[in-house]
């Protein structure tokens, strides 16, 4: 199939300006791109069609042998480099030109960042263990762990005092290296890390003797985590700027403190409310009463109403726990009363229940039921 003519591909006069061409560029892009169109074969084929004509035209003297030429200009080793043609630089390239990289999610472009820009240190992780009581109150807690900090010989930057860092001579001190490879839409670069200087930039010849070229030291801190009431068991205590040191000038990072909660022994946590259960016996729920339920805040007596049966469940509000971004908004607690049911009887207690029966359901008692008309 012949090539449709590349002005005609972009939408644009043969006598478009550069911006134009951009413009032009940038909306058929957006329309074929592949990320807009997955499995579309056929937007696929416009997309390469747009880039490809985008290459020549926006390039002065091939755009001149174009439109002196043709197509026939790039064909059988002409000047664009042979064959349909050659993408000199990559579709990422084109799009941090434009400034919308990030338009299709990011995918394939290449970071317009420097590899040896400042960048923020790395997160330190580390974790405490802390009693149930502790989570719902909040608490301070000393921790001990090992801190990289910057090597004072040095001031961090790895060399010897009195020598210094010399650029990388392999990545001219840029950090990252454009590797180029043949892909279905043409030739595309990518960036990688540079392997001698490890994206620094930067090689150390004679390295500092206290940090052995690395720029930082450890050294054993402890540090003191303040735990928000309410926090739960797998929540984490974040601490600026106690993480792994900043690449390149950046900041540091920040220390991540998991929060492990050991179990209590009768509550049990749902959220910012507590559950728990509570034995009574059969006289309080046959007649109700005062009993004294154990809480998160010490005891409470709770007024029992007669007849209370069991698998009950009262509520006793704002006796949960904090909320932690708002400490004096509560939860609440839940109690399920059991009935207890004793298993030993002296035997005056089992005639009392024998006649409590009769007079209930009508057993003496033996345990007999009294004749009635029919039983006579």
């Amino acid at each position: 199939m012949d090539k449709r003519d590349y002005y005609e591909v972009l939408g644009v006069a043969k006598g478009a300006s550069d911006d134009e061409l951009k413009k032009a560029y940038r909306k058929v892009a957006k329309k074929y791109h592949p990320d807009s169109n997955p499995g579309d074969k056929e937007a696929e084929a416009k997309f390469k069609e747009a880039n490809e004509a985008y290459s020549i035209l926006s390039d002065p003297q091939k755009r001149q042998m174009y439109d002196q030429y043709g197509h026939a200009a790039f064909e059988n080793g002409g000047g664009a480099g042979g064959g349909a043609y050659d993408f000199s630089g990559s579709f990422s390239d084109i799009f941090d030109m434009f400034g919308f990289g990030d338009m299709f999610g990011g995918g394939g472009r290449r970071s317009s960042q420097r590899s040896n820009a400042p960048r923020s240190g790395a997160s330190v992780r580390t974790s405490i263990r802390i009693t149930f009581e502790e989570a719902v109150f909040g608490c301070e807690k000393d921790l001990e762990l090992n801190l990289k900090d910057v090597c004072k010989t040095c001031g961090g930057n790895g060399a010897k005092p009195g020598t210094a860092p010399e650029t990388c001579p392999r990545c001219k001190g840029q950090g990252a290296i454009l590797y180029t490879q043949q892909s279905m839409l043409g030739m595309i670069q990518s960036q990688k890390t540079c392997p001698d200087c490890r994206g620094t930039g930067k090689i150390i010849k004679e390295k500092c003797k206290d940090c052995y070229g690395t720029g930082y030291v450890t050294t054993r801190k402890t540090i003191r985590v303040s735990v928000p009431a309410g926090i739960d068991e797998g929540q984490s205590v974040r601490i600026p700027n106690m993480g792994e040191p900043g690449i390149n000038g950046g900041e540091r990072g920040s220390l991540l403190v998991d929060v492990i909660v050991s179990r209590h022994p009768f509550l049990e946590r749902d959220g910012y409310d507590l559950h728990s259960k509570a034995q009574i016996t059969f006289a309080q729920a046959a007649l109700g009463g005062d009993i004294i339920i154990p809480t998160i805040d010490g005891d409470v007596i709770y007024e029992l109403k007669a007849g209370t049966q069991t698998g009950t469940t009262v509520r006793l509000r704002g006796k949960g726990v904090p909320h932690v971004h708002h400490e004096e908004t509560r939860g609440d607690h839940y109690v399920n009363l059991i009935v207890s049911v004793p298993t030993k009887l002296t035997n005056e207690q089992k005639e009392l229940l024998r006649a409590f029966a009769e007079s209930v359901d009508g057993k003496s008692p033996d345990g007999e039921k009294k004749k009635k008309f029919f039983g006579k």
